[in-house]
């Protein structure tokens, strides 16, 4: 890609127990202001999502937060961001988030980050769009993910290809090197998407 100007981070509203996710949280906050990129993200200020949204701020980056009403209070919305828009539904926020973004980026979370991640590579699969997507697996933290998608291989419930749909990096630091040699994408989601 010969320009990056924003990425859509998923990742968990909490900690977690591994101190290291929070580290890499941080780490790729501070990348992204460095590179001047735009982190884009489910507008809380708690877990991953708030230590990422909090670093990319602190130094120097912008950050767009997109959260539906009902989680607006509970995730506690982030009030140091660039920009918080509050949507309706869990619809209109992933819509927004992939709208706003020229890639998806991947670290560890829960349920709702497994979602996401599903989605993202699911519109993929159905050319509805090819946007690059890149799973972060510190600590081998997507392992148990990546075997079930070769069960899934295995058992013949999709083809091979499908894993070729997302990558994947141990480290931060591989993210935007990595966005740079991938091809541009040529697919207008504004044609195919709902």
């Amino acid at each position: 890609m010969t320009e990056i100007n924003s990425l859509c981070v998923y990742c968990g509203s909490r900690f977690g127990s591994n101190e290291n996710f929070r580290l890499l949280a941080g780490t790729f906050g501070k990348i992204l202001a460095a590179e001047n990129i735009k982190l884009v993200y489910g507008g809380g200020n708690v877990g991953l999502m708030g230590t990422i949204a909090t670093s990319t701020i602190e130094n120097g980056g912008k950050v767009l937060g997109i959260i539906p009403s009902h989680l607006h209070k509970i995730e506690k919305s982030h009030e140091k961001i660039t920009e918080l828009i509050v949507v309706d539904n869990m619809h209109q926020r992933k819509r927004m988030m992939f709208d706003h973004s020229d890639a998806f980026i991947i670290l560890p979370g829960s349920i709702g980050t497994l979602d996401e991640t599903i989605e993202i590579i699911t519109w993929r699969q159905l050319n509805l769009h090819d946007k690059p997507i890149i799973l972060i697996n510190a600590d081998n933290y997507w392992d148990p993910f990546l075997e079930l998608l070769d069960n899934i291989v295995k058992n013949e419930f999709t083809v091979p290809e499908t894993l070729s749909l997302f990558h994947v990096v141990k480290n931060p630091e591989d993210v935007i090197p990595l966005l740079k040699k991938l091809p541009e994408p040529e697919i207008d989601p504004k044609n195919t998407l709902f």
